[in-house]
């Protein structure tokens, strides 16, 4: 049975969330108070976590920056606001994906179910990779990325990426010179039917961008593709 975690102060949004992830098969634990959320979230015992972003004691944006180079698990954003300053922060800073109130209660399993599935999909292939061979690396120029290890090198230094950034990353790089538009790309890392907000893939474009090219506003690797999408240019 897959573990999740819902930090969540509005009782009654919480208890919705709990009810049908659990009719859903999920087991779930509800925490109210920001700090004891993120104080769970550090024990490592769940598989995704759905955090809220208003929280007394301690905001989401905080608990997000805190546990996510700690933990592997998906982290799905819950949240009131609907700036686009707030979700790229809540992107930027590792979160998996994020879903706005109000929502439909088969939307969040749906959106779930998918975050966990893709997540399982992904670890799983790389923990496959045979460790004896090349094949896990794949290398372009200075940039060199290795797959069993899940890790980025640009001229020979290690870059932090956040799961879904070295996700994309990947999936980009795997298949170069290929344009991808946005609906596909989220399919594909989200692995949901485009259900959410495409500006996820751009902002998570963007973050990979900073991280690996030398000038982020003219880059040769990741490039955008205007009215069609990205592709990784070799």
């Amino acid at each position: 049975m897959y573990k999740i975690l819902i930090i969540e102060d509005d009782l009654a949004i919480a208890e919705i969330e709990r009810d049908f992830l659990e009719i859903g098969g999920y087991g779930v634990t509800l925490i109210t108070d920001g700090i004891r959320g993120m104080e769970e979230a550090l024990t490592g015992q769940y598989d995704l976590i759905l955090l809220d972003l208003m929280l007394p004691g301690m905001d989401g944006f905080e608990i997000c920056k805190r546990i996510r180079d700690k933990i592997n698990a998906p982290i799905l954003m819950v949240t009131a606001r609907i700036e686009d300053a707030d979700k790229v922060r809540g992107l930027g800073i590792g979160a998996d994906d994020y879903i706005s109130k109000p929502f439909s209660p088969t939307e969040l399993v749906a959106r779930v179910k998918a975050n966990l599935a893709q997540y399982e999909r992904l670890t799983s292939a790389a923990g496959n990779v045979n460790g004896s061979e090349k094949k896990h690396e794949i290398e372009f120029g200075a940039l060199r990325l290795d797959h069993q290890m899940r890790k980025v090198f640009v001229e020979d230094e290690e870059i932090e990426l956040k799961n879904k950034e070295y996700e994309l990353l990947h999936y980009l790089i795997s298949n170069p010179n290929h344009v991808f538009s946005k609906e596909h790309l989220y399919e594909n890392i989200w692995g949901m039917d485009a259900i959410g907000d495409l500006k996820t893939v751009a902002v998570h474009i963007s973050r990979i961008r900073d991280k690996i090219e030398k000038d982020p506003d003219n880059p040769i690797y990741l490039q955008t593709v205007w009215g069609a999408g990205y592709r990784f240019r070799v």
